[in-house]
């Protein structure tokens, strides 16, 4: 990679940040633009991944939507948008593309396993029962948030920053040892093996 390639990686960089950070980037058009046709169909969602990270406190960059669904949400919604403003990413495929902001969307489906996609006792639920609005966005619970990012860094060796958005979440909350209690208990002594992590001093 040249000097100038790397410049200009950064100066888009600092765009993307500044705009993510201003609330107008093109991945959050893409998740209102989503949340709202979801609303309107009726359609059970949650908005999962960075975005919700963000949502509960830890700000973070990200490229790409990430929204729970059921399989017949998905389904429905599929048969009334492909085509028109959402493709999917390649034919048969659960994930689409937002074509008006170019953003992909990550679609996870309840009954899932997270992380290594192994059988576990940790489920991606269904959203009606799991979600908090942000004024029109359906996103998780802090609770289930914290469970699903704990069960997938515990099996997924390549997803480490799915156990460091606990850490940061843990300390943007000020989040008790005991809100452990709250999780499923397969997740809940890497919580509180995280919870330790967080208590160590960061230099700003």
């Amino acid at each position: 990679m040249t000097a100038e390639q790397i410049r200009q990686n950064y100066e888009s960089g600092l765009e993307l940040a500044r705009r993510y950070f201003m609330g107008d980037a093109d991945i959050q058009r893409a998740a209102r633009r989503l949340a709202a046709t979801l609303n309107e169909m009726g359609i059970a969602y949650a908005i999962c991944g960075a975005l919700a990270v963000t949502a509960h406190g830890h700000a973070r960059l990200t490229q790409d939507v990430d929204v729970l669904l059921t399989p017949d949400g998905l389904s429905r919604f599929k048969q009334r948008w492909l085509g028109r403003g959402w493709v999917e990413r390649f034919p048969g495929s659960t994930g689409m593309r937002d074509t008006e902001h170019n953003v992909k969307i990550d679609v996870l489906l309840t009954g899932d396993y997270p992380g290594d996609g192994k059988p576990k006792p940790v489920r991606f639920p269904d959203p009606a029962s799991v979600t908090l609005d942000l004024g029109g966005t359906a996103t998780l619970t802090l609770p289930k948030l914290l469970e699903l990012k704990l069960a997938s860094g515990m099996t997924a060796p390549d997803r480490p920053r799915d156990l460091d958005d606990v850490i940061q979440l843990i300390r943007s909350n000020a989040l008790p040892r005991d809100f452990a209690d709250s999780l499923d208990p397969w997740v809940r002594a890497k919580f509180d093996e995280l919870w330790g992590y967080a208590q160590i001093p960061v230099d700003d």
